[in-house]
């Protein structure tokens, strides 16, 4: 038989004042668009990419006059920008394989290497008068084909940096320092050319490339919970190159949320995003500015541009719908813009389509990276250069000739409706879709998107 305890008034008063004592609020998550450099890994890492996007974009200048001095056509400049992008078209998936299939830290190390070897290979190439187009084309053909593994194998490495939660605010830090880079290594490849010369421009970028190489070794990944990739079946080999690319396949297109941010993203992409084509002729030709005036508002997106991808570095988990309602947006305020009757009014509008813009890229960014399983994240980045690559081809000729057929201000108000409307209707086709579908689709509908 239990004996009962008397307790002191002491002792009831304690647990009185325990039982009765508020829960503790759990603290709110950090949103700091800055909160991924608590990682000192990450510090470094960005400290790395910021020198590597300097002379990326420094060398690609370099490339573009050099192409121009050896041909005297820019039709010869676009088609070498066109060779380096090829592979990310017909390789892109066997690059993300290999991505998959490698180790991470050691791929990234390796690619970034043979990066700067091709450009101090060029370097020598110009010092010695022995560079020519063909030489130049092949150059930057084998550049591409290394990019469709350093993409994804550089883009995964510093998102194993930090917390899944912090992921966001690193993609969107990769963003601000890509357009200081853009920028900045713009601006000092004229310097750099007055100063060392053209193959000084491409020791420059191999030098950023080594540098990133060496400072991978050192990184330390956050340890995360990995589920192991299921066993193949008996008689094909987990590597066998074929089964993975379809693999990477069939897991993209079966995925409905990832197909959904592919459309939006294609259609933004091509009809929304060639500013250098849309505002470059709505500012030359009904607004009556000239180079000048088109240099303001290219700077006024950039700057808009680097403010929204700060404001990106609060997210935490995005979904696909924030994407579509940020694309919807987005195409609006470029109806906007084509309708603009001064530069005054174009430039305040184009604030915050630069800001929608760069918020819409981080979240899609974010979602691609982190949504499928550790596995298989290197083949759906590759399916992704794949076909970004080829609206990338296709979306400038196309949206040339709609500026051709129906004028700047037609171009970009057609396109925003035409973004608005396809968003609009996906929209209401999952709509019905949930209302219609049995609960267990519905579930299951709702948990892709």
């Amino acid at each position: 038989m239990p004996v009962a305890v008397e307790l002191t008034p002491a002792q009831r008063t304690a647990d009185t004042l325990e039982e009765h004592r508020p829960t503790q609020t759990p603290a709110r998550p950090e949103r700091s668009p800055w909160r991924c450099l608590r990682s000192r890994s990450m510090r470094w890492w960005s400290t790395a990419n910021l020198f590597s996007n300097l002379g990326t974009w420094m060398q690609l200048t370099v490339q573009n006059l050099l192409v121009l001095q050896l041909t005297g056509s820019a039709a010869m400049t676009g088609l070498s920008l066109s060779v380096q992008a090829a592979p990310g078209l017909l390789v892109g998936l066997l690059g993300g394989a290999a991505v998959d299939a490698w180790p991470r830290k050691l791929t990234a190390a390796v690619s970034q290497a043979v990066l700067g070897t091709m450009a101090f290979t060029t370097a020598a190439l110009v010092s010695f008068h022995m560079l020519s187009v063909p030489a130049l084309m092949v150059m930057a053909a084998v550049t591409g084909l290394v990019a469709t593994v350093d993409g994804p194998a550089t883009s995964l490495l510093g998102n194993d940096l930090v917390p899944e939660s912090d992921v966001p605010s690193a993609i969107a830090l990769g963003s601000v320092v890509h357009s200081v880079g853009r920028l900045a290594g713009t601006a000092l490849a004229g310097i750099t050319i007055a100063v060392v010369g053209e193959a000084g421009a491409y020791v420059v970028n191999g030098l950023s490339f080594l540098f990133v190489s060496a400072v991978i070794p050192f990184l330390r990944p956050v340890a995360r919970e990995r589920k192991a990739a299921p066993t193949p079946p008996r008689g094909r080999a987990a590597d066998e190159p074929r089964m993975a690319l379809r693999e990477g396949l069939a897991f993209f297109m079966g995925r409905r949320r990832l197909v959904a941010l592919m459309v939006i993203t294609a259609v933004s992409a091509v009809l929304g995003r060639n500013y250098a084509l849309t505002l470059a002729t709505l500012v030359t030709g009904p607004l009556h500015g000239g180079p000048a005036a088109y240099g303001v508002v290219s700077t006024v997106l950039a700057i808009g541009g680097t403010a929204g991808a700060v404001l990106a570095g609060r997210l935490r988990r995005p979904s696909v719908r924030l994407v579509a309602v940020l694309a919807a947006a987005g195409g609006l305020l470029q109806m906007v813009a084509g309708c603009a009757p001064l530069l005054l009014m174009l430039l305040v509008v184009v604030v915050p389509m630069a800001i929608v813009e760069s918020i819409s890229d981080t979240a899609a960014t974010t979602i691609l990276q982190t949504d499928p399983p550790p596995h298989m994240r290197g083949r759906v980045l590759g399916v992704w250069n794949s076909v970004s690559t080829g609206w990338g081809l296709a979306g400038p000729p196309a949206l040339g000739l709609l500026i051709q057929v129906a004028g700047a201000r037609g171009a970009l108000v057609a396109g925003g409706l035409i973004i608005a409307a396809v968003i609009g209707a996906g929209a209401l086709a999952h709509g019905r879709l949930q209302r219609v579908s049995p609960a267990p689709v519905r579930e299951a509908f709702a948990t892709a998107s």
